[in-house]
């Protein structure tokens, strides 16, 4: 009950802000520091998504799958029995499960899209402004909307999980030693309830991934307002400096002036 009562608590999001003035007061003193802190939260973001990305093609590939079997052969289940473990599950269970898919492409692959610049931008203001203003508006973008949205993000999901975990269910608004008192009695009661009788039966998982989606996108405030920052400071030339962003090799000047 311990970890239900921090991973929510303003002791927990104290001990956050605290870290990220200190780690940001050495960045002061060395941009190689703040330059590094980038470089390393970018790549984690570019690592996740780019490894979760391929949940596309094989969401894709298990509906062809699917199609087949219960069109053409008539089956009505899957079986997989590696090491003499069966795990069988309907075809609406399989059909149902492709929501985890399109769920780990969502969460997982949101920081990816944002280095790669692939969010949908309305630039009204933003294209027209000088460099320093871009990286002030960046800055405060960061700060404003993204850690906030983050951090409140969190707090809903963090117990929204282990609601549907645990028995006696954790509140909110429960303090440390009611807590305590509940542990006495605590159990795992995992949720899993499915939309039909037969479907997918682990929602508890789409949980996890909006704590994990809250977690990146709060890194990458960090990491968007250093590079913000470091932009800002060091002018124009340093503009995506250290990124890594894929490319589509000789022809994408020409796609994206179609785009």
């Amino acid at each position: 009950m311990r970890i239900v009562y921090y991973g929510g608590s303003v002791e927990f999001f104290t001990v956050v802000f605290v870290l990220f003035l200190a780690l940001t007061a050495l960045g002061l003193w060395r941009r190689t520091i703040m330059w590094g802190t980038v470089r390393v939260l970018e790549g984690f973001a570019n690592g996740i998504g780019r490894f979760f990305a391929w949940a596309g093609l094989l969401m894709v590939l298990q509906q062809i799958v699917i199609v087949f079997l219960q069109r053409i052969f008539r089956v009505s289940e899957i079986s997989f029995g590696p090491m003499g473990m069966a795990f069988t599950k309907d075809l609406s269970w399989w059909s149902e499960e492709l929501k985890l898919y399109n769920a780990m492409i969502v969460a997982l692959c949101v920081t990816y899209t944002f280095v790669q610049g692939g969010h949908v931008r309305v630039d009204l203001v933003y294209s027209a402004v000088s460099h320093r203003t871009k990286r002030i508006i960046d800055m405060a973008g960061s700060l404003i909307f993204m850690m906030p949205v983050a951090v409140l993000t969190w707090m809903y999901a963090w117990y929204f999980l282990w609601r549907h975990l645990i028995t006696p269910k954790p509140s909110a608004s429960d303090t440390l030693d009611k807590l305590m008192l509940k542990a006495r009695a605590v159990r795992w009661n995992v949720e899993t309830i499915g939309f039909s009788p037969s479907g997918f039966n682990a929602y508890f998982v789409f949980k996890i991934l909006l704590l994990a989606y809250c977690g990146l996108v709060f890194l990458q405030a960090i990491a968007f307002f250093y590079r913000s920052y470091l932009e800002l400071v060091e002018g124009e030339p340093s503009e995506g400096k250290y990124l890594d962003k894929d490319t589509l090799g000789a022809g994408e000047e020409a796609y994206e002036g179609t785009h």
